[in-house]
């Protein structure tokens, strides 16, 4: 029975957990509702400015970027950038129907515009196309994190489907072992504390602009 009582504590703690991370979702989600377009532009141009003095970028040669939806940080001129230094280009391909993504090689950025849309108004390979997988060949040096919310103790918040987290699990198991991660964020996406459990892995770094 103390067995039972610990487990049942236990999915308590799990539920209230996931009841914060939800909470904090919808309350992130208003507060970037607030943000106009001008506005996003404007601090993903500083966020994009200060990747690239990073020497964490300038020293990586195996990038790997998340192409942006309409609530987060533009980073078209970051994946111009990687292909300007000649560094190598992945972007994220997430199965719907699991929390499994690959990370693809993406070969030019021009070559964004021709693939297909996902249901989440997402760019993405299709499943047809055959494109070299970053932990096949040679793992990553740094990659890019989306996030709805993030702490300045690296804790982040996701959308709920733990790609991210999976997709870092498998970089640890890989020789080179896990990149260097940096989560790319609106000011507004800053919070006090992220609610966090032990499958949440802490990234290394955000960059926001920071008043």
């Amino acid at each position: 029975s103390q067995d039972r009582g610990r487990v049942e504590a236990g999915v308590r703690s799990m539920s209230s957990l996931r009841a914060a991370k939800q909470a904090l979702r919808v309350d992130i989600k208003k507060r970037i509702a607030t943000i106009d377009d001008q506005e996003k532009c404007r601090q993903s141009k500083i966020v994009t400015q200060m990747l690239i003095k990073h020497p964490q970028y300038q020293r990586s040669q195996r990038i790997a970027v998340f192409l942006s939806m309409h609530d987060e940080v533009r980073t078209e001129e970051i994946i111009e950038d990687i292909f300007r230094k000649e560094k190598v280009c992945f972007i994220p391909k997430y199965q719907s129907k699991s929390n499994h993504m690959d990370m693809l090689k993406l070969t030019a950025a021009q070559d964004i515009q021709a693939l297909p849309v996902t249901s989440w108004n997402i760019r993405q390979p299709g499943d047809n196309e055959e494109r070299e997988e970053a932990l096949a060949t040679g793992g990553l040096d740094l990659i890019l994190m989306p996030g709805l919310g993030f702490d300045r103790s690296g804790n982040r918040l996701g959308r709920g489907k733990g790609y991210y987290d999976t997709y870092l699990q498998r970089c640890m198991q890989y020789p080179k072992g896990k990149p260097y991660t940096i989560g790319l964020a609106f000011k507004e996406q800053v919070c006090t504390a992220v609610p966090v459990d032990e499958n949440d892995i802490r990234i290394d770094e955000i960059l926001f602009e920071d008043k």
